[in-house]
């Protein structure tokens, strides 16, 4: 690379059906977040798109009412209803991200007893 161009990982290999995991190809801490646009006045669901970094509605006016105002909303839960209307956003968790250290004691295995008996 010539001029430094810096090429951001895409985390393509974490799995949308959990809800969160390390990233194998950069190890930051990736959670997967589904969003949903509803419709402010009759609060139907509408197909939801990202543009320009934005979640929004894939059409401007609802279909049913035609309302152009929407709200978005996260999805605990995706079903598969709403997987055709929702879009999964990948978040780094900064938090979890970083790099730790972490160390444990094992404890030691009891010696086995049987009848009343100790067996070492």
């Amino acid at each position: 690379m010539f001029f430094g161009k810096k090429i951001e990982c895409t985390h393509d290999r974490v799995h949308p059906d959990t809800d969160a995991q390390y990233c194998p190809d950069c190890g930051k801490y990736i959670e997967n977040k589904w969003y949903l646009t509803r419709c402010a006045c009759c609060n139907i669901k509408r197909k939801t798109i990202i543009k320009h970094g934005e979640i929004q509605p894939s059409s401007h006016y609802c279909p049913n009412c035609g309302a152009e105002t929407f709200r978005v909303e996260l999805v605990k839960t995706i079903n598969f209803i709403d997987i055709n209307f929702a879009v999964l956003v990948k978040e780094i968790n900064e938090e979890k991200s970083k790099n730790r250290c972490q160390s444990w004691v094992e404890r030691q295995p009891e010696p086995i007893r049987l009848l009343g008996l100790n067996l070492t």
